[in-house]
């Protein structure tokens, strides 16, 4: 069975191509290489034995879709590909709205047209906004985002629910991440943000290794055990797990389901600075900041209801997901590009 993954050079998309692989799926990448490098389709080879198909393509282009679907005979999709930063989101939201959702239509547009019906989807715990209550269930209400970047992803979900309700043999699965963090146990791939990185585990890595000299903590006043911010981190490997079990629902499914992917655990930024430090016994120094726009004091998931349908948990623990963030940034300082 051949699957497509749309953004599949970056973090999550190459991990999870790993995964499939592993399983004996055949695997296409489409990205536009905008925050990822062609430089991974080596390295996925390595860990895997095999290098994905790849086409150097922009999501919201439907021709060049359309040309790449009619030489590849896609099974079904999982659709990685977007602006991701929140903080970015709040400085060019025009960008991420056209972006992020252009390029959701032009694939459902080129999928339909070549009778491709399984639909997997990279959402996010931001469409809940700020919960009224942890862990947050599926169930909970969405559509209270707090940043440009989580509207996107709201609004994916709807467009991607209401494919569904008019075309019955269209199954979607909308998987909604909650934070992912580390890197596959060999070094080989991680994350590698061009620039700052917007994400907490990166900047920490990047401090221990020496290219940033402090990390910043944005608040130490939320209503926290400590004050800083709680999030459920999830190690990439299990998420990219929960990929191959969403693929394998998704072709005995029809309509739309919507499924958390997380620890069910909340750790503060703090909590994230010791782990890291007994993990690696390298110390990281920071400074506390002002929060920053469209942030939240508190989320952290159920992951329930993926247990039971799915028949997937997440497997690593804290110290895991530490030890093989710094595993890749000893041996990877410039990411993939030194």
């Amino acid at each position: 069975m051949k699957i497509l993954l749309t953004g599949g050079a970056g973090y999550i998309g190459s991990h999870t191509a790993v995964e499939l692989i592993g399983l004996g799926y055949d695997v296409v990448i489409v990205d536009n290489l905008r925050n990822s490098s062609e430089k991974v389709l080596d390295r996925i080879e390595m860990i895997s034995g095999k290098k994905p198909v790849f086409y150097k393509i922009d999501c919201c282009d439907r021709t060049a879709l359309e040309q790449m679907f009619s030489k590849e005979n896609i099974d079904a999709v999982i659709h990685f590909a977007g602006l991701k930063a929140v903080g970015e989101s709040c400085s060019i939201p025009i960008e991420y709205y056209r972006n992020n959702i252009d390029s959701t239509l032009a694939l459902l547009d080129v999928m339909k047209k070549n009778n491709v019906n399984n639909i997997i989807f990279s959402s996010s715990a931001t469409v809940y906004g700020a919960p009224d209550t942890v862990p947050i269930k599926e169930t909970a209400p969405v559509g209270r985002c707090t940043n440009p970047y989580g509207w996107t992803k709201y609004m994916n979900e709807v467009i991607l629910t209401d494919a569904a309700k008019a075309d019955p043999e269209l199954s979607v699965v909308l998987l909604r991440y909650f934070n992912p963090v580390g890197a596959h146990k060999s070094g080989f791939i991680g994350e590698s943000p061009s620039g700052i990185p917007n994400n907490l585990m990166p900047y920490i890595t990047q401090v221990a290794v020496g290219k940033l000299k402090q990390l910043s903590i944005f608040g130490n006043d939320y209503n926290t055990h400590d004050g800083t911010g709680v999030r459920d981190y999830i190690h990439v490997v299990d998420l990219a797990k929960g990929h191959a079990s969403a693929i394998e629902y998704a072709m005995k499914h029809k309509g739309t389901e919507v499924f958390n992917l997380g620890t069910s655990v909340g750790y503060s930024v703090l909590d994230i600075v010791k782990a890291f430090e007994e993990a690696t016994g390298v110390k990281v120094p920071y400074r506390i900041a002002e929060r920053r726009p469209g942030d939240i004091a508190e989320c952290y998931s159920d992951a329930q209801k993926s247990k039971e349908i799915l028949g997937w948990t997440a497997q690593y623990n804290l110290v895991d997901m530490c030890r093989d963030s710094w595993n890749w940034q000893r041996k990877n300082p410039n990411g993939y590009e030194g």
